[in-house]
C-alpha cells in the first residue's frame, strides 16, 4: 500500500525514483512532527519556505499525502502565489507606489488580507459553509476568475502554506542602501521600491506568517542556482499551457528571467541566511535538487 501510494506519487510528480529515498529519510520523519502540532492546535497552519524551484510544491503534495494516508488527516494546500494581487491591482501599485511593483512577487504584491481571511474560513470550514481558494494562473499572469477557484466543502484538519518568502522576517534598512544587483540599480536608483517592499514586509506580511504555527525550510545552497531552476520551472510551465517560450504570454525567456529573478535576489539571500534559525526544520538541498541532510531546530 505505502509502496503503491509513493509510487504513483511518483509518476503524477514526475519524479525519478531516488526521490522514495528522500520521501523515507526526510519527508516521513517531517510528516510526523507535523501530525503533533494537531496536539497543540486545533487546525495547525505549516510553513513551507523555499526559493524559487526549490521543490515546494512536490513537498506539499507529498506531504498531504503522507498525513492524509498515515494519520488520517484531512489537508488543504494553499501558496502564496494564489494571492497575487490581480494585474489591474498591480498596475495601480505600480503607478502610485513604485513601476517595479508592476511584477508579481515580492511583498506588496499579494493580497495579505484575502490570504488571511482565507486560512481563517479553511480553519472552519464544515460541509455547510464551504470555502473558496482563489488561484493564480501564471500563464496570462492573473488571478483566476473566482468561478475557477478550488473548492473546500468540509473541515480540513490541517493547512499547508507555501511560498518563497514565507515566514520572512523583515530586512535591516540599514542593508537596504546600496543596490544589489543591476535591476536595483537602474530601475530602483533612489531605493524606493525596496524600500516599500521591506515596510510591506514588515507590516501586513508578519500578520500573515504569525499565523504559521510550524515552518520547514527547503533550503538551496545559493541564490546563484536559482536561476536554473527557476529556467527548468518556466520550461515545464510552456509545455503545460502549450505556447512557445519565446513568446510573450506570461512564461519568460531567458533573458527576461535573468531580469526577473533580480526581483527576488535580496530577499532570497536574507531568508537563506534567516529562516534556518527560524524555521523548526531544515532540508538541505544540492545544487541538483537533491536533499541531502535534515536540521530539527525544535521537537
Amino acid at each position: 500500500m505505502k509502496d503503491t501510494l509513493f509510487e504513483n506519487l511518483l509518476t503524477k510528480l514526475v519524479l525519478p525514483e531516488e526521490y522514495t529515498n528522500y520521501i523515507s529519510l526526510y519527508l516521513e520523519p517531517i510528516a510526523g512532527m507535523i501530525h503533533k502540532q494537531s496536539e497543540h492546535n486545533s487546525v495547525p497552519v505549516i510553513g513551507i519556505n523555499g526559493s524559487q524551484g526549490s521543490g515546494k510544491t512536490t513537498a506539499a503534495i507529498i506531504l498531504k499525502s503522507i498525513l492524509e494516508s498515515h494519520y488520517s488527516h484531512r489537508v488543504a494546500i494553499l501558496s502564496i502565489d494564489d494571492f497575487y494581487h490581480t494585474k489591474e491591482k498591480r498596475i495601480e501599485l505600480s503607478q502610485s507606489v513604485h513601476p517595479l511593483f508592476i511584477t508579481r512577487g515580492v511583498p506588496g504584491t499579494h493580497d495579505v488580507n484575502l490570504a488571511i481571511q482565507t486560512l481563517n474560513r479553511l480553519k472552519n470550514a464544515s460541509k455547510t459553509d464551504p470555502v473558496f481558494i482563489p488561484r493564480f494562473d501564471k500563464g496570462i499572469d492573473d488571478r483566476k476568475p473566482e468561478n475557477e477557484w478550488d473548492r473546500v466543502d468540509e473541515p480540513v484538519t490541517l493547512i499547508i502554506f507555501e511560498g518563497w518568502c514565507v515566514g520572512s522576517p523583515a530586512l535591516d534598512v540599514q542593508t537596504l542602501i546600496e543596490p544589489i544587483n543591476d535591476l536595483e540599480k537602474s530601475e530602483d536608483k533612489k531605493g524606493l521600491w525596496r524600500k516599500a517592499l521591506n515596510q510591506f514586509l514588515l507590516e501586513e506580511y508578519q500578520l500573515l506568517f504569525k499565523q504559521i504555527n510550524w515552518l520547514l525550510m527547503l533550503k538551496a545552497p545559493s541564490f546563484d542556482v536559482v536561476y536554473e531552476w527557476r529556467l527548468l520551472q518556466e520550461k515545464k510551465l510552456s509545455k503545460t499551457i502549450g505556447k512557445n517560450i519565446e513568446c510573450n504570454t506570461g512564461v519568460l525567456n531567458e533573458q527576461q528571467l535573468k531580469r526577473f529573478i533580480q526581483h527576488y535576489q535580496r530577499l532570497t539571500e536574507h531568508c537563506l541566511q534567516n529562516i534556518p534559525g527560524l524555521a523548526e526544520a531544515v532540508i538541505i538541498l544540492n545544487e541538483q535538487h537533491q536533499m541531502i541532510d535534515l536540521q530539527i531546530n525544535s521537537q
